[in-house]
């Protein structure tokens, strides 16, 4: 079980932060009938409780898939996503704990066999992001947090969920448009990303043999509980999105798609690499 300490530090500027809270509300909705890609799967969503996590539980429902939903401590966004889950037919289960931790990311495989017999596919999604304008604002306690969130936890649910995985399982991680472009006041989050990436390439050379595809989606500005909840200075907040081609941030839903394109047949001969739906900007994969 999480320490009851950790996640009040976590909550101290406010994240992860309350989707139910937002006004206007991010779009989760999926935008089409669903066709069954993901008929009889199982996929753990971390970070599924707001924002992109719960626009991909609810479309990976939508398709087929029974849903267990990982979460901090936000529970009643928690419960809502499982709502969702349920309205789409699918069963769900709520998992609330720190992914930081490697038990608890051991105890999120060893619940979702026992509720449902197997996993077919993990997307790590779960990330926190803290804005210093100056590098020497970053603490260490800060710069360790944000490393075992965004890329400890990954490392740990790939160990936790391997001995479970068969051919045809798939992984999918969410990096983001800041390993390629660089951010100013996110260093430490942009540098996990710039990991995630890495461990995404590599990760997929390990596991392609046993017939595992590993991708991942680099997400560009997108309205979630992230940003306006701590995760952004006020001054980006009033202009959050502008400076995407399209003139706008993105919404959850814009980006599920990639996600359950990575993880349904569709995509069966693609590992190793990166979708980008951030609003039109151009980068160097």
């Amino acid at each position: 079980m999480s320490d009851p300490d950790t996640i009040d530090r976590i909550h101290e500027d406010g994240l992860p932060g309350e989707e139910r809270t937002l006004d206007p509300k991010p779009d989760w909705e999926p935008r089409y009938p669903g066709s069954g890609r993901l008929k009889g799967k199982v996929a753990i969503v971390t970070g599924a409780d707001s924002g992109i996590g719960r626009a991909v539980a609810a479309l990976y429902a939508r398709e087929g898939a029974d849903i267990a939903i990982v979460y901090l401590s936000e529970d009643r966004d928690a419960e809502k996503t499982a709502e969702i889950v349920r309205k789409e037919g699918r069963k769900a289960i709520t998992l609330r704990g720190d992914l930081g931790e490697e038990d608890f990311c051991k105890s999120v495989a060893d619940k979702t066999v026992a509720e449902f017999g197997k996993i077919d596919i993990l997307v790590n999604n779960a990330g926190e992001q803290h804005p210093d304008p100056e590098i020497t604002d970053i603490t260490e306690e800060q710069l360790r947090r944000t490393f075992q969130t965004n890329i400890f936890s990954m490392f740990f649910m790939v160990q936790a969920v391997r001995p479970h995985l068969k051919q045809g399982a798939a992984i999918v991680n969410c990096t983001s448009v800041t390993m390629y472009k660089g951010s100013p006041e996110l260093l430490d989050y942009s540098s996990t990303k710039g990991a995630i990436t890495a461990f995404t390439r590599s990760l997929s050379q390990n596991l392609i043999e046993d017939g595992i595809r590993v991708n991942a989606v680099a997400p560009g500005p997108i309205w979630t509980p992230l940003n306006p909840s701590g995760g952004a200075t006020k001054e980006k907040l009033e202009h959050f999105g502008e400076g995407t081609p399209m003139g706008r941030p993105g919404q959850p839903n814009e980006v599920a798609p990639s996600f359950l394109f990575l993880a349904c047949e569709d995509a069966s001969y693609m590992a190793g690499q990166v979708l980008h739906p951030n609003g039109g900007t151009v980068i160097n994969a």
